[in-house]
């Protein structure tokens, strides 16, 4: 398993570094970086050029002051590891050649926010031969416009009408430069550059096999801080601090961050799909949706649960809660290599849908009110860099899926329901999302969310530790 893998020696050197240069400490991060950049320049017939974040969050506007661990453009991150600012890089496949620009040595900025990479020291480190300051960035562009003028074109990983993103931002800058009516620059007046983000998606959904042990460390690091959190939700009398439990669960065990915000929404709170207050007392009596994840190295998990505030779910929760797992599990039937996340997109919200009328409307002779049209929100998404993986305004939805790509499974249902079992009315308004997150393989899929609590009785027997508990880690 991938907490059991033989730890690599970190020199003193390198783990001065550690956060600027993501590096595992169970294989050799420089070479996976490496053979990134060489399958991306094989696929390209002109040269590419790549721009990591000009600024950290906490720079882009004067009044904030925020800070992540995690800061660079994920398209930058998964070719180089480099999390830092200030930097470039070209992959120019004639020479045969990758270029990296880094910014020169400033000792108060390290003073102020610790070791950063520089292009006049500690080369060894990240793997480059050929590194150079970023202040020559645009004349070694032009410079290349020029060698490959009979091309006519070069690549960026931009995305096309995406705007907000440093590879569209460093393109108008180079746009701009070949305007100007300078004599250095009007035999390049009229180079293009192309967009090559579709083409780097492709190439980077399927996960490494090093990479695929990190996604199954960051479930394993999930699993045991829900397992932790789920013996003291009873205890426990509002969202923020059950949010923060969970948090600290998480983040004690890994060396990196979280996925995203974690949701805490108790109630009708879970009506709303990305609900951040986390402000509200948690009722008694209610159900409490989780959707949480841990980052190690850049890979993410992603996890949705929803569970019983008091340790037990009432009669109609439990129908409520089943529907919703069933809907996953045959929605899972369908999830395998060669279909597409649009083609399958439906199937669990038509049986949730039949479902209802069963087990609501005929056999508990009540209602449901939906508090959308038929289908809340997307069951899969892509995971890698991003907990989002994918094209940033398709979401990848089109590409068929091959092995080793990582996709979430997180059927949902949000709205008013009532019933009468066992001669008793029930009625509630809440929102329940459960999510798994699939690896595809050569047959179908793997779950690597299997171990996490997902079931009526698993999730109960672990909030309630007076019951006997098959322990298995």
């Amino acid at each position: 398993m991938a907490h059991q893998r033989k730890k690599k020696e970190i020199k003193p050197l390198e783990r001065e570094y550690f956060q600027v240069f993501l590096q595992s400490t169970c294989y050799d991060s420089k070479k996976i970086y490496k053979k990134r950049r060489k399958i991306l320049m094989d696929a390209l017939d002109s040269f590419c050029v790549i721009s990591g974040v000009l600024k950290e969050p906490s720079q882009m506007y004067y009044f904030s002051e925020n800070w992540n661990n995690l800061i660079q453009d994920p398209t930058f991150l998964y070719l180089t590891g480099i999390n830092q600012r200030d930097c470039y890089l070209i992959l120019d496949p004639k020479n045969n050649r990758e270029i990296l620009f880094l910014p020169q040595k400033d000792k108060n900025r390290e003073f102020w926010t610790g070791k950063f990479l520089s292009h006049d020291e500690n080369k060894q480190i990240i793997g480059f031969k050929d590194i150079r300051c970023n202040s020559s960035f645009m004349e070694t562009v032009i410079e290349l416009m020029k060698e490959y003028k009979e091309v006519g074109y070069c690549y960026s990983l931009f995305f096309e009408n995406v705007e907000n993103d440093p590879n569209a931002l460093m393109v108008k800058s180079i746009q701009s430069l070949q305007k100007l009516p300078v004599k250095k620059y009007k035999e390049i007046k009229d180079f293009q550059i192309k967009s090559g983000g579709e083409l780097h998606i492709n190439l980077r959904l399927p996960l490494e096999k090093e990479r695929i042990l990190d996604a199954k460390t960051a479930q394993k690091i999930t699993r045991d801080a829900f397992i932790e959190t789920l013996r003291e939700v009873k205890n426990i009398r509002n969202e923020r601090h059950l949010g923060l439990l969970l948090d600290y669960n998480m983040k004690k065990r890994s060396l990196f961050d979280l996925a995203f915000p974690t949701i805490v929404a108790q109630g009708e709170n879970a009506c709303c799909l990305h609900y951040v207050k986390k402000d509200s007392p948690i009722k008694k009596n209610t159900l409490v949706l989780l959707d949480f994840g841990i980052k190690h190295q850049t890979l993410c998990s992603d996890i949705s649960r929803t569970i019983p505030a008091r340790g037990k779910f009432n009669p109609l929760q439990k129908i409520l809660y089943q529907i919703v797992l069933d809907g996953k599990t045959e929605y899972e039937k369908y999830v395998k290599p060669g279909v597409t996340l649009e083609e399958i997109g439906m199937i669990p919200w038509d049986y949730i849908i039949n479902a209802l009328e069963e087990r609501i409307v005929k056999k508990g002779k009540g209602f449901y009110k939906l508090l959308y049209p038929k289908r809340p929100h997307g069951v899969s998404h892509f995971i890698g860099e991003m907990v989002h993986e994918g094209s940033p305004l398709t979401r990848s939805l089109k590409i068929p899926l091959k092995p080793n790509m990582l996709i979430s499974c997180e059927p949902g249902l949000y709205g008013e329901f009532k019933a009468v079992i066992d001669g008793k009315t029930y009625k509630e308004k809440l929102g329940i999302r459960i999510e798994d997150d699939l690896l595809i393989t050569e047959t179908g899929f793997e779950n690597l969310s299997k171990k996490i609590p997902i079931t009526i009785k698993e999730i109960e027997k672990w909030m309630n530790p007076y019951l006997k508990i098959k322990r298995d880690f």
